[in-house]
């Protein structure tokens, strides 16, 4: 049965995430005023990287496990590796570097219930890996191209380990005279003994237009940019299904990796779900 594989240390999992840099992220999020789609989708890959590196620290001795490399990968006026610091220009880096190397720490507070009614100021750290940026088109077709070259070799090399899980992040069409299909089905078509390489997919908007979470069919979809995703989008394995109906979402076994249209907080869920592993060992 595919997608049954633990995730270990011998047998690593690989998430990459796709990052839309175009020049348009640079409009509000979802008709929402304040930060731009670019600043609020970066900070969610930061605060889902670091909720990676909690899930792989098993105890305070061993610290974390590297269960998974991951790597970011941006498109719009270059493509490429988007990770900063020290990681700057790896494709894909052990969980344990991502721990060791932010780019940078951002202290911040946070109001939290003092136990007696009232609220009083927390200070948190925040790790950053990754800063938003939006310049030029979408170069969606490059960007799956270097995807292919990633994972054709890793795949290759870890034979047994769980399929790897793509995530592309857009709030628009790809440059003209790009087929992101085809470069889709190469993509899926790549394979470990547990299943074919997921690809899932988020189409973010400045317009304050419904949300629609986890289709079966296209024909609920607004605009052929947002079909056209679907279409390139995998069926959720069952593990991931289930995470999403435990999280409330109306899912059925014939939906797709795709989301259109979600405010940040569905934006943090989709990532967190996307990425949720059947087991670590």
């Amino acid at each position: 049965m595919a997608y049954t594989a633990e995730i270990s240390r011998d047998n690593p999992g690989c998430i990459l995430f796709l990052i839309d840099q175009s020049a348009s992220m640079n409009d509000p999020f979802a008709g929402q005023p304040g930060q731009s789609k670019a600043a609020r989708l970066a900070t969610a890959i930061n605060r889902l990287l670091f909720e990676l590196t909690i899930r792989c620290t098993k105890d305070t001795t061993e610290g974390i496990r590297n269960y998974y490399e991951v790597g970011v990968i941006g498109y719009g006026a270059t493509v490429g590796p988007a990770l900063g610091g020290l990681l700057s220009g790896r494709h894909l880096v052990t969980i344990r570097e991502i721990a060791d190397n932010p780019a940078k720490v951002n202290p911040r507070t946070r109001k939290i219930e003092d136990g007696a009614g009232g609220l009083v100021e927390e200070k948190i750290v925040l790790p950053e890996w990754f800063e938003p940026i939006a310049d030029n088109g979408t170069p969606m077709c490059e960007a799956l191209s270097e995807v292919l070259s990633i994972l054709s070799p890793w795949v290759s090399s870890h034979p047994n380990s769980s399929p790897p899980i793509v995530i592309n992040i857009t709030d628009g069409e790809p440059n003209p005279g790009c087929n992101p299909r085809t470069y889709a089905e190469k993509l899926q078509n790549l394979a470990t003994s547990d299943g074919n390489v997921l690809l899932f997919n988020l189409h973010i908007s400045s317009d304050p237009a419904t949300p629609i979470f986890y289709p079966e069919s296209p024909s609920v979809l607004p605009d052929a940019s947002a079909k056209q995703l679907f279409e390139m989008s995998s069926n959720l394995p069952p593990h991931i299904y289930q995470a999403a109906q435990g999280e409330g979402y109306n899912v059925s076994p014939n939906s797709r990796g795709f989301v259109f249209n979600a405010d940040i907080v569905e934006v943090i869920k989709f990532l967190d779900i996307g990425t949720r592993a059947r087991g670590l060992r």
